[in-house]
């Protein structure tokens, strides 16, 4: 059973839409945070990725919150090319927890994001960083990096060593060599998956399975 509330919260530019789902009947392992793709090329939070990552975690007893972008659904402010959006992740995060933290004990948090909302997850694992607090893991998907067609270029910022990577091979809007061109100074692995677009069409199970393996994986290694 999952619990699945829409909520509202005080961000920096204004009122904050977010869903939160919380599994029933078991202590929670963690908060995963999950940020969607471009708003304005439609990205929400019931982006069919963005809904995938959350359930995933979901199925592996974290409690998941999906805002929306500044200008999308109900949340207020207008977009600032990912700056304006980190303060909100970091708004929802905080909120998260003064709902979910047991007194003397912070739950961990894993970021997780696809294509824009990936590259917000980079800016808030280093703000996380810089204020003393890491993340747990980052899970990100089609991660928008270098300069694309059509759009601006993304300075994406380096993450962990540890962080999971998933882009498609087949991806046409932000393409596989610039993803590679990111992670090669980081010596940090990119998993490919054969014949994927930007948006995973059909391919929404290995994104589920391939995170659920590398989680069990993780778990295995902290033994």
């Amino acid at each position: 059973m999952i619990q699945e509330n829409r909520i509202h919260l005080d961000g920096p530019a204004g009122n904050i839409e977010a869903i939160m789902e919380i599994p029933a009947g078991a202590a929670l392992r963690g908060i995963v945070l999950v940020a969607h793709p471009h708003p304005i090329g439609g990205g929400a939070n019931t982006n069919k990725v963005t809904h995938t990552l959350a359930r995933t975690f979901l199925s592996l007893g974290y409690a998941a919150f999906r805002p929306n972008f500044r200008g999308v659904g109900e949340t207020e402010g207008k977009h600032d090319d990912g700056a304006g959006e980190t303060d909100d992740l970091m708004a929802v995060l905080e909120d998260a927890h003064r709902r979910l933290d047991d007194p003397g004990r912070r739950l961990p948090v894993t970021l997780a994001g696809f294509s824009f909302g990936a590259y917000c997850q980079t800016r808030l694992a280093r703000r996380l960083l810089e204020a003393g607090r890491t993340a747990e893991w980052l899970a990100l998907v089609g991660v928008a990096a270098g300069s694309i067609e059509g759009a601006r270029a993304y300075d994406t910022e380096a993450v962990p060593a540890d962080t999971l990577v998933i882009h498609g091979a087949a991806d046409t809007l932000v393409p596989l060599t610039n993803v590679l061109a990111w992670a090669d100074p980081q010596n940090l692995p990119v998993l490919v998956i054969p014949g994927a677009d930007h948006f995973f069409h059909r391919r929404l199970t290995l994104i589920r399975d391939i995170i659920v393996r590398a989680w069990h994986g993780r778990a295995r290694d902290a033994r």
